[in-house]
């Protein structure tokens, strides 16, 4: 008996109710991280318990008397600096005594708490993730319909924002070395870009020469409004609209911040548009200066569009 107690990892212990001490095993003072002695008050083991769980436990195991059956509590206690979970089961009610004494076991349970709390993290995080999403896709959806004219034009460029984003968000990993985290800036804008890379004739004329650097959920999902609202332009209206087209897309860091420059040659005559622009303007602007804490900037050469862009360093790993 003593060998399985010990391989199942379970302490033992007993309370003497009228005297409120405890008398413990070998495995329980080491759980605890006391010295062993004969008996230890109630008090003793409470002066360990974590302070948010103390008055709980101290309230649970005096109702444990009036509990009929089974009973499992579950708190925190420390260990210098370490902080364990323990799990106190008996069973409860007067008839359960024995010669005054309640018997139970102590089980360290830390693993499991932790690995509930990472799945409640986890849980919170999607929820937040998918409701910020939705946001997203009611806000392009307003956008779309009054840039739109037809149902099937809206469908056509709503279905391409919302594609760009879930390429985004395939890439939401963690980094390692604290670099963002969801995905490098090079693979992100890669990825971006690659749809427009596969339509035969641009083949090889997409070029994407960045800093290595993460990026951050939020962040990515900005840049890919931004970027896939650039692409369309250049499909419609710049170079990617002709098989001697060329996009080069550049960046330069300075401090923690970035330069990128989105350069079009060998497509047809450019030319400024005319008035403030449509909806796809003010999306990118919104997305530049509102979630990237930057600027945006157009050179309207003949050669071909020139856009720059100016982003925080600290906004990109949000």
């Amino acid at each position: 008996m003593r060998r399985a107690i010990h391989a199942a990892g379970v302490a033992l212990w007993s309370w003497n109710v009228g005297d409120d001490r405890f008398a413990m095993d070998e495995h329980a003072f080491k759980l605890w991280g006391l010295v062993k002695s004969g008996e230890v008050k109630f008090e003793d083991l409470s002066a360990h318990i974590h302070p948010a769980d103390r008055d709980r436990v101290r309230a649970a195991f005096k109702a444990t008397r009036g509990i009929t059956g089974p009973y499992e509590i579950d708190f925190r206690i420390m260990v210098e600096e370490e902080i364990r979970w323990i799990s106190a089961r008996g069973l409860g009610d007067d008839a359960a005594l024995h010669e005054g004494q309640m018997f139970g076991v102590f089980l360290d349970v830390t693993g499991r708490k932790q690995a509930e709390e990472g799945n409640e993290l986890l849980a919170g995080e999607m929820s937040h993730r998918v409701k910020n999403l939705l946001a997203i896709a009611v806000g392009l959806t307003n956008i779309t319909s009054q840039s739109t004219t037809t149902a099937k034009e809206m469908a056509q460029e709503l279905t391409g924002r919302l594609t760009a984003l879930g390429r985004a968000h395939d890439l939401v990993r963690p980094i390692p070395g604290s670099q963002g985290h969801a995905a490098l800036l090079g693979d992100l804008l890669s990825v971006l870009l690659s749809p427009y890379e596969d339509l035969g004739a641009f083949k090889g004329r997409i070029r994407v020469s960045v800093p290595r650097m993460g990026v951050g959920e939020s962040a990515a999902t900005a840049l890919a409004l931004i970027f896939h609202e650039l692409a369309t332009n250049s499909l419609k209206y710049g170079a990617l609209s002709m098989d001697t087209g060329i996009l080069d897309l550049s960046g330069v860091t300075d401090d923690d911040d970035i330069t990128l420059t989105w350069t079009e040659r060998g497509g047809p005559k450019v030319e400024p548009p005319n008035g403030a622009g449509g909806y796809g303007s003010k999306l990118l602007n919104r997305s530049v200066s509102g979630q990237l804490g930057g600027t945006i900037t157009y050179d309207w050469s003949p050669k071909g569009v020139v856009v720059v862009l100016r982003l925080k360093g600290e906004r990109l790993a949000k």
